[in-house]
């Protein structure tokens, strides 16, 4: 008697063939992108065991010296170990905003599948090579920021390719809400990284490094083989990016990426969606290329500015709880990752506003100037007690990292199938590599600058954050003027003006 079919199975065949795939894109690229955040959290966890307080373990064993850091990894057991680890995040930040550049071109002319696994891989091995240097018992500064860069630069493989995949697999009209969830990856990735680096911290701290690199390498070796990088490629309807009919009532019928379309823009069909014009016989958009179309230089240089608070956050929050409400540092710590809860939420209700109206800097724009307010809120009021400490930090984090989800995610897979693209759909790499390695760049000042002011004073740090985000708003004011007109032409008709 053979057995009925499994549950999970018959769901599957109940799903329509194209939603099938659409979930395995998904799942894919969420636990590419997952892997790749992961991987990158251990260093933030190990540097408390490369230099850490050696007299609270008591005497030195050894008897050959009184240092009080003999417990110490060489060559961070000096005074200027904090000028030694700056130094490993800044390889790997500028390395990654310098790579990013060109990734997005190489993305364009590659296959996506082989280029995500290749990078992931590739990673996999920089992240293993950092924690070896414990099992090899190196202690040369230059060894370990030279793995540091060159893990910086292959990691820039994975963003573009991630977006681009996704950008192929679904339309705009339901973009911002699906990536707004989807963006989860990056607080996913920190959380796991965090506690699987956690676990050999103590006992031999380059598994922290190793096993992280298993994992991205595995979860490489396994979109090699299960990934699909078009519809097109499997027999799938493509995405319906700019297919405009009036039968449609879903609001990707009647908004496009700068507002609601003209009466023109309505009737034209992107050709791109014909499984007759395969995505091959058009060729790869130029740098160049890609910084003419409309709205990619501003969403980039705001977004430069968005990831400069975004990352200073990242690098800084911890030690700004210890000293201004004076936890320790586990507490300090676990109440930090706060602010990535805040910013799952921000990226999620971004998405879904964005996507209700059509407007993706306006949204931007709004959570930008609500957030400088609170960022000023938080400083002088938010360390008062932990309830208002948790509140601040969720609403702080949702507002910070809210437009930076966005126009890392939808805004850039909308700017790679731009209308004015007619069709050429090997844009999405570049568009999305231009405008994360332009926010890169606020990724690598914004620690820096932090590290430079917060001597003066935390009041200081927190007056250049604001300036920050007044600067992010400023830089799509064009963007946001072009939406509001884009509303008022189909507002003024219906009213006969």
């Amino acid at each position: 008697m053979r057995a009925a079919l499994a549950p999970g199975v018959r769901l599957l065949r109940a799903l329509p063939r194209d939603s099938r795939y659409r979930g395995l894109t998904l799942v894919l690229t969420f636990l590419s992108y997952t892997s790749y955040h992961l991987s990158r959290k251990p260093i933030s966890i190990v540097k408390s065991q490369l230099h850490p307080n050696c007299s609270a373990l008591g005497p030195n064993p050894h008897n050959d010296s009184n240092s009080t850091t003999w417990c110490s990894w060489a060559p961070f057991d000096g005074d200027n170990y904090k000028e030694l680890f700056g130094a490993l995040d800044n390889a790997f930040l500028v390395a990654y905003a310098i790579g990013m550049f060109i990734s997005g071109i190489f993305g364009e002319r590659l296959p996506l599948r082989y280029y995500l696994s290749g990078g992931m891989v590739l990673s996999g091995l920089f992240t293993a090579l950092f924690g070896l240097g414990y099992f090899w018992d190196i202690h040369v500064l230059w060894y370990f920021i030279v793995v540091q860069a060159c893990n910086g630069l292959v990691q820039t493989t994975g963003w573009p390719a991630v977006v681009a995949c996704v950008g192929n697999w679904f339309g705009k009209g339901k973009r911002g809400l699906i990536m707004g969830i989807w963006n989860s990856h990056t607080s996913v990735g920190n959380i796991l990284g965090s506690l699987i680096a956690g676990a050999w911290v103590s006992s031999a701290w380059g598994l922290s490094f190793v096993v992280p690199g298993i994992i991205i390498t595995t979860v490489g070796i396994i979109c090699f083989f299960f990934l699909v990088e078009y519809p097109e490629d499997v027999d799938c309807s493509p995405p319906l990016h700019h297919v405009m009919t009036t039968s449609e009532k879903d609001p990707e019928a009647v908004t496009s990426n700068e507002g609601p379309l003209s009466l023109s823009a309505q009737s034209s069909v992107d050709h791109s969606n014909s499984p007759k014009e395969p995505a091959e016989e058009l060729e790869a958009i130029s740098f160049l290329g890609a910084l003419r179309i409309p709205g990619v230089v501003e969403f980039s240089l705001c977004l430069l500015f968005a990831k400069l608070v975004s990352y200073t956050f990242l690098y800084w929050l911890p030690l700004y709880i210890v000293n201004v409400a004076h936890f320790g540092a586990k507490e300090a710590g676990d109440l930090s990752t706060l602010f990535d809860v805040g910013g799952i939420l921000g990226g999620i209700f971004a998405g879904l506003i964005s996507d209700y109206t059509g407007g993706r800097a306006t949204t931007c724009c709004v959570m930008l100037v609500v957030a400088a307010p609170m960022l000023f809120l938080y400083n002088h009021v938010g360390q008062n007690g932990i309830g208002t400490s948790i509140a601040m930090l969720i609403i702080c984090g949702a507002l910070v990292n809210g437009p930076y989800a966005l126009i890392t995610t939808a805004v850039s897979a909308d700017l790679g199938t731009h209308e004015s693209l007619k069709g050429n759909a090997k844009a999405l790499s570049t568009v999305t590599a231009i405008i994360d390695g332009t926010g890169s760049i606020g990724a690598a000042l914004g620690p820096l600058l932090a590290g430079l002011i917060s001597p003066t004073g935390w009041n200081n740090v927190f007056y250049m954050l604001i300036a920050a985000d007044v600067l992010a708003c400023l830089l799509l004011a064009r963007v946001v003027v072009k939406e509001a007109r884009g509303w008022c032409g189909p507002m003024a008709r219906q009213r006969g003006y």
